[in-house]
């Protein structure tokens, strides 16, 4: 369709995935995409498949000197930033008792840090040139509580918050700032995670109302229209894409006689 064409950004955590498919749908419809992994290996492969319209960089996300670099690379290159995804994250898995601060913490550093990190220089850029859009992907974890799940959803949570902050002094500038929160995707690591209990992917599946879980094309969609000129009067939004999962009250049922 040729929405972003011309138009220049970056996606961090692009190599697979989410990222991957936020990345293809932006090429596809004319964009540059400059991604970033930490697997150089994966991330080549990723580059290959998107082909001549990306390019990519190892690089830890919680290496903030190197992700400021990164995006100041990119304007460079570029001439300009049109659009920023921040995908690139961390779940930590324990109870809250069994948790370490500095576990807790690393969660933060990659949910929420990194965004700030490269939010905060896509502004900059942004403001200068008269407008841009920010995607940072969050999860229904910073909509609702769930066990074992603290640091992860917590960070999810101040993401959350943090960009609608950032939509808020970005506005004046035509700077428009949202949050897409999916709910659990069908990505690799999550069917391997689900996969090690047998049943569990059909269990968490019937769990969520559409009954099924949700795929990263899905997510990519509801991105590629945050960041186009579609959504030219939203932000501030956090749009939950997860099957209706966070609009769910759930009530046992009535005992039986």
């Amino acid at each position: 369709m040729g929405r972003f064409a011309g138009r220049c950004g970056l996606v961090t955590g692009g190599s697979e995935g989410i990222g991957f498919a936020i990345a293809e749908r932006l090429v596809a419809e004319g964009a540059s995409v400059m991604i970033c992994g930490r697997r150089s290996a994966t991330l080549a492969e990723a580059v290959r498949r998107l082909g001549k319209a990306a390019s990519g960089r190892v690089l830890d996300v919680a290496d903030s000197e190197g992700l400021s670099a990164w995006v100041a690379d990119l304007v460079a290159e570029c001439g300009r930033l049109d659009f920023l995804v921040n995908n690139a994250m961390h779940v930590g898995w324990s109870a809250i008792k069994d948790t370490a601060l500095e576990e807790f913490r690393r969660d933060f550093e990659i949910n929420l840090d990194a965004a700030f990190v490269t939010t905060r220089a896509a502004m900059q850029v942004m403001e200068a040139r008269g407008g841009g859009a920010i995607v940072n992907i969050a999860s229904i974890n910073g909509l609702l509580a769930m066990d074992n799940m603290a640091a992860y959803s917590a960070s999810k949570a101040a993401l959350i918050h943090f960009s609608k902050c950032a939509a808020m002094e970005g506005a004046a500038h035509n700077v428009r700032v949202n949050v897409v929160a999916p709910g659990v995707v069908a990505t690799p690591s999550t069917q391997q995670a689900l996969g090690a209990v047998p049943g569990y992917v059909e269990a968490v599946a019937g769990g969520v109302p559409m009954n099924r879980l949700g795929e990263s094309r899905e997510i990519a969609a509801a991105v590629a229209f945050l960041l186009s000129d579609e959504a030219s009067y939203v932000t501030g939004v956090c749009l939950p894409v997860d099957g209706g999962k966070a609009a769910q009250l759930v009530v046992p049922p009535p005992p039986t006689a």
